[in-house]
């Protein structure tokens, strides 16, 4: 089969390699972008498109796979220089007015927010399309199937195009040269049942390739999805030893990071890989997220 040219642009997030990717598709009008990246990373954007001889005017759509900081916060800005943005309805409203995202993220990362992740601009209205469940994109010979994936977050849609499932986060973090993955756990929608009915749902459609934002295309998907499943099922493991007793959650935090270093010495991770992972997949976040899970669906309730 011959397939349709998909760029990875690196948009080098804190000037680190490999840790979050825009998907670049060229067609007769301009190019098309799956994830925006964040605010902080448009320049580095811009020059990922000026190698293949485009700008930033030349982004005719943006299709979201959700609308966390690292994939959606530059989508307003791109609608600014004409793109129009596709979106998961239960995300619509917080790219039409992002106060409350940002200042729940504000609260979480303090004065680190500008650095971390710039201006989150405001999507206009009519810059904004909002996708149902088996929507379908279509510019020119191009097409894409929005697919519902919840587990990472409610608002998470996989992209089909062709044989290739751009997979956000649900499709987990996985940085390429270690046959490794982990799975992004942020609050404050992780939910390890419907993260497992995403996967099973994924695997009846037969894709080739995935394509994960974090980071790169990769041919093993097979492997892939078993990856996923097993990193949950662990997830679950640690979950059960750790949490019955209600730690503080430091400690969590504490012995969270241990597992993930025991992980990294065993893959035999390159420092900078090790980073790279950090960066995609703040380890505190991934607690928090754990912590919120547990309380609200596996504590017994009084």
């Amino acid at each position: 089969m011959d397939h349709t040219p998909i760029h990875t642009l690196d948009l080098n997030f804190q000037g680190r390699p490999l840790a979050i990717s825009s998907y670049m598709l060229e067609h007769s009008g301009g190019v098309i972008l799956v994830e925006s990246g964040p605010g902080s990373t448009v320049a580095a954007l811009g020059a990922g498109l000026k190698i293949f001889g485009y700008d930033l005017k030349d982004i005719t759509h943006v299709l979201l796979t959700h609308i966390h900081l690292d994939h959606a916060g530059a989508a307003g800005e791109l609608a600014g220089y004409g793109a129009q943005i596709y979106v998961h309805p239960n995300g619509a409203a917080h790219m039409l007015n992002p106060a409350k995202l940002i200042n729940s993220a504000t609260r979480i990362y303090g004065d680190r927010m500008d650095t971390l992740w710039g201006q989150f601009l405001a999507v206009p209205e009519d810059k904004l399309t909002i996708l149902q469940d088996g929507d379908e994109v279509t510019v020119g010979n191009l097409r894409f199937r929005a697919l519902n994936t919840p587990g990472h977050a409610e608002h998470h849609y996989c992209y089909q195009f062709e044989d290739l499932c751009f997979s956000g986060d649900v499709g987990a973090v996985r940085i390429p040269g270690y046959p490794y993955l982990r799975v992004p756990m942020p609050p404050p929608e992780f939910h390890l049942e419907k993260w497992r009915e995403s996967i099973a749902f994924l695997k009846k459609q037969s894709f080739k390739r995935i394509a994960p934002t974090h980071f790169g295309i990769f041919e093993d998907v097979s492997w892939h999805f078993k990856a996923i499943e097993s990193a949950l099922d662990d997830v679950e493991v640690w979950l059960n030893k750790n949490m019955p007793a209600d730690p503080p959650v430091e400690i969590l935090k504490e012995n969270f990071s241990v597992w993930m270093d025991e992980q990294a010495i065993k893959q035999g991770l390159d420092p900078k890989v090790a980073e790279a992972y950090q960066l995609s997949n703040p380890i505190g976040m991934s607690v928090d997220g754990l912590v919120r899970y547990w309380k609200k669906f596996r504590m017994p309730q009084a």
